[in-house]
């Protein structure tokens, strides 16, 4: 595996991979030293060309606990609001001697492009790009679920190997907008969990039954069908501003169908975890009620972005070419 841009490429061993290497990356956060030495030497780039605070953040996180060093790039106020392609910023980067790339784009395929030419010759790590993929956003979904539903469900680590075979997994709202949906069905499915999609029609993109996902309008059916975790996705009003349609007739309507709220929550099976990538709309598809209760997952997902990260950019940068321990 030399780069990282899509959940569908995984294979159940690389996925398994990643997450196993996630858990011994966790290990670290109970350290008083946090760092590892394991890419010392080595820089990587976050190249930013979409608005992002949780996924930059994390990335750098991860790659300084790792003892990278770290150059954040940000397309406002660098030479690509002057007209710079992604070519020219690519190579002129690659000229710098950069170890790895992480990128986030608005425009699907970016990443994918930027990985198969000659412009650049190091691993390439997909930060989100348009409304395609997301991977390390289900892997660390993946991992989240791991802890959660399997072992002693409390969040602590789960033995190698640990799959999602059996469980159910709901994933509600804007999926036309969203990469973080399409990512999870086909890592979700490749682990050996079901994924049920609930949206209106209109926030369902064309050719959603080929995901390999059951679909469905209604959210109340798929509560009481008793999942083991529910995803909330973000309603992403910009995107929605930016076409200029009408996708449901008010937020309140949408609250009320489509949304987690306390009385839904109530109905889930108990051992149930609610899930969001963040950042959340409360109110809209999901209440305080829901996103602050004891199943909550928000948090834990944020660390276990961090941890989900760190194995990445090992795996990718060092791998078996280290000879530095990971604890």
């Amino acid at each position: 595996m030399k780069h990282l841009l899509n959940a569908k490429d995984l294979s159940l061993d690389d996925a398994l991979l990643i997450l196993d290497t996630a858990e011994q990356m966790a290990a670290t956060s109970a350290r008083t030293v946090k760092k590892l030495p394991v890419l010392r030497g080595k820089t990587v780039v976050n190249l930013f060309f979409e608005d992002s605070t949780r996924t930059r953040i994390s990335f750098e996180a991860a790659a300084k606990r790792l003892s990278a060093d770290v150059i954040n790039f940000s397309a406002k106020g660098s030479s690509v609001s002057k007209g710079e392609s992604l070519k020219d910023t690519a190579q002129t980067l690659d000229a710098m001697g950069i170890d790895g790339v992480v990128i986030r784009h608005s425009a699907s395929g970016a990443p994918h492009r930027l990985a198969s030419t000659d412009w650049i010759d190091v691993p390439v790590l997909n930060a989100g790009d348009g409304t395609h993929q997301h991977p390390t956003q289900a892997l660390l979904d993946a991992f989240t679920m791991r802890r959660y539903l399997t072992g002693p469900m409390d969040g602590s680590p789960v033995p190698a190997g640990t799959d999602l075979a059996g469980c159910s997994v709901v994933i509600v709202g804007d999926i036309l907008h969203s990469r973080v949906a399409r990512s999870n069905v086909e890592l979700l499915s490749t682990l050996g969990a079901s994924v049920t999609l609930v949206a209106p029609p209109t926030l369902l993109p064309v050719g959603v039954e080929s995901w390999g996902a059951r679909v469905s309008y209604d959210l109340d059916d798929a509560i009481d069908a008793g999942p083991d975790a529910v995803m909330l996705l973000r309603v992403q009003r910009e995107r929605m501003s930016a076409a200029g349609g009408g996708y449901f007739p008010s937020p309140l309507e949408y609250h009320r169908v489509y949304g987690l709220d306390k009385d839904r929550m109530d109905r889930l099976p108990e051992h149930a975890i609610i899930m969001h990538p963040g950042p959340m709309n409360r109110g809209l598809e999901i209440s305080s009620d829901a996103a602050d209760a004891e199943r909550s997952t928000v948090l834990p997902q944020v660390a276990n972005g961090v941890s989900i990260r760190m194995a990445a950019l090992y795996l990718l940068l060092a791998g078996e070419k280290s000879e530095e321990p990971l604890s």
